[in-house]
């Protein structure tokens, strides 16, 4: 028996409630390996798998969320992977359609996981999380698309979120300057120590403008906004330059035109970590270990347990979590 968080919808019930429960290994989905959870994380899409609706997302009840989790391998069908091995899992509508990682155990398809690279702890991996993960994608295409340090600014939108932070580490670490974008100013300290040259207050770039193209701004662009925010900035890259869209905490709706990628050759980058391709996620892991800076890491952690999951995930639905959320399931 092992300790799980379920969300619970009777039938004929409106709303789903979350409960902590003992489970056995008999009550998990099928696939091909066991894994022992170690820890887990707080993203958005958890946020919206805890609200009493599903957030859409879930699709059949009794359900476990949590859309990542490294751990150790316990029992495994699949010649990849044996007991004792370290894993990571992130995507794969984890948490969301199949079981996830709030709990102490989890039994998913041998393809779904990576080895952990070494020098990457589980408690590491889940600091890095999807968020994280997505982070290192997001700087990955920017750099296949020609960015590199010489060629100046780098712009992060919700800079202080998951996403924005670790991909502040990760460029400042890169040698980047990182122009920082943020509405809560109380966060400027804390994204000055990851690695943040300048913090853009979040109301320069808010105003939509009529103008289809500003003064060339910004070499590149990690954006996790969205929306107007995202149209303001594409007008604003250098000539040639990228922008990595990896969220859309501003809006769905890109009220823009083809003006900057005609006259400028500007490109929009879509960054999917669900889906993600072994061989790159692989590639995607290699590069945390070697380029995200653990102690930078360290600051952005904050500890939690299965009951402050409900919690957090209302607070991350209303912008109220900084940094990385570690879910510790060992105990």
């Amino acid at each position: 028996m092992f300790k799980a968080l379920i969300m619970e919808k009777p039938e004929g019930a409106e709303e789903a409630t979350p409960q902590i429960r003992e489970i056995s290994e008999e009550a998990l989905p099928e696939g091909e390996v066991l894994v022992s959870v170690d820890y887990s994380t707080v993203n958005y899409k958890d946020g919206l798998c805890l609200s009493p609706s599903g957030g859409g997302l879930v699709r059949k009840y009794p359900h476990v969320p949590g859309i990542d989790f490294a751990g150790t391998v316990e029992a495994s069908e699949d010649a990849r992977f044996a007991p004792g091995d370290r894993v990571v899992l992130t995507g794969w509508r984890v948490g969301e359609v199949h079981w996830g990682g709030y709990a102490q155990k989890a039994r998913v398809r041998a393809d779904w996981l990576v080895p952990l690279p070494e020098g990457l702890s589980t408690r590491q991996a889940m600091a890095v999380g999807t968020a994280g993960f997505t982070a290192m994608l997001a700087v990955m295409a920017l750099e296949d698309h020609g960015l590199s340090p010489d060629k100046g600014e780098v712009l992060v939108t919700g800079a202080a979120g998951g996403v924005g932070s670790v991909a502040t580490a990760i460029l400042g670490h890169l040698g980047y300057e990182v122009a920082a974008v943020t509405g809560r100013p109380e966060t400027s300290d804390y994204l000055t120590d990851l690695g943040a040259s300048r913090i853009v207050p979040r109301a320069e770039l808010a105003e939509t403008v009529r103008r289809p193209l500003e003064s060339e701004s910004w070499a590149g662009c990690v954006d996790a906004v969205g929306g107007e925010m995202l149209a303001r900035v594409l007008g604003q890259m250098k000539y040639g330059g990228s922008v990595a869209a990896v969220g859309l905490a501003g809006g769905a709706t890109l009220p823009t035109s083809v003006i900057p990628f005609l006259l400028r050759g500007v490109n929009l980058l879509g960054i999917d970590s669900v889906m993600q391709p072994f061989e790159n996620r692989q590639r995607a892991w290699a590069r945390v270990a070697r380029d995200l800076p653990m102690a930078k890491l360290e600051e952005m952690i904050r500890s939690a347990v299965l009951e402050d999951l409900p919690r957090l995930g209302a607070d991350i639905l209303k912008g109220r979590v900084q940094g990385r959320v570690v879910v510790d399931l060992k105990g």
